[in-house]
């Protein structure tokens, strides 16, 4: 040791952090970070999470009003746009409805539901017809996709479509209890052929099968009334508002036939 003299008495440099040390450090830094994070308001709020959100069951009942606005329906569908008014005016805030109407061969349009009654006018005012076949049984498929829906109500003349899925989805209407009343325009006799399958299609669901008659708009006001009485309360408040609901008897009448 005595040719190195200066070994002991030189002192030795500051020993570097361990790493483990400076890793659990910051590891406490990154820990108080995240705890005062989580108290701001946005935190729970990011994008990501909600995506991930459970779907919720609406609050009121829904309905879906579905229009065949193919090209030869335009003098239909212009008393239709009347009277839509009339499912949720029967029921004030008790009662969202959807505007579902098919031209083009496509399912063109299917609105948020809505409780407010010139939020549907509006909507159904600014939509035309257009030349194409039928598509009835898309709006039963996105019926069936959307929560609390209990009615359908669905405007046509002709059915165009493959009468076995029409029957599948009918029948999966009623194992979920939404009913399908189909308002039949017999005004072609053409039509009047399709109205064993509308009629098939709306038992299979526990509904049935009512005429539109476009020369009536006011007839037609009274029966959306008394389905959307019915969509909200079933029979025993359609029963219950026979004496005030013209339509509730007609409505009753034919959900009685099986």
């Amino acid at each position: 040791m005595a040719e190195r003299p200066n070994f002991v008495m030189i002192p030795e440099t500051e020993p570097d952090t361990p790493p483990s040390t400076a890793v659990t450090l910051f590891d406490r830094v990154q820990a108080v970070v995240r705890s005062v994070t989580s108290l701001l308001p946005f935190a729970a709020a990011q994008p990501a999470e909600a995506e991930h959100l459970p779907v919720t069951e609406p609050t009121r009942p829904r309905l879906v009003f579905g229009f065949d606005a193919t090209a030869s329906r335009e003098p239909a569908w212009t008393v239709a746009r009347s009277v839509t008014d009339s499912l949720v005016r029967a029921l004030p805030g008790e009662l969202d409805v959807a505007l579902a109407v098919h031209g083009g061969s496509r399912l063109h349009t299917f609105t948020a539901f809505t409780a407010n009654a010139n939020t549907l006018r509006d909507r159904a005012a600014g939509i035309g017809c257009i030349a194409g076949m039928t598509q009835m049984l898309p709006i039963l498929t996105r019926a069936l996709e959307a929560p609390g829906v209990r009615v359908v109500v669905y405007t046509g003349d002709v059915f165009e479509e493959s009468r076995a899925r029409g029957r599948q989805l009918a029948d999966a209407m009623g194992l979920k209890s939404i009913r399908l009343i189909v308002l039949h325009d017999t005004s072609d006799w053409n039509a009047r052929r399709d109205a064993e399958v509308f009629l098939d299609l709306a038992r299979r669901t526990g509904g049935c099968v009512l005429p539109f008659d476009a020369n009536a708009p006011g007839r037609l006001r009274e029966l959306l009334a008394a389905v959307a009485v019915y969509a909200v309360g079933g029979e025993k408040l359609l029963r219950e508002r026979r004496g005030d609901l013209p339509g509730a008897t007609m409505l009753l009448e034919h959900l009685g036939r099986k």
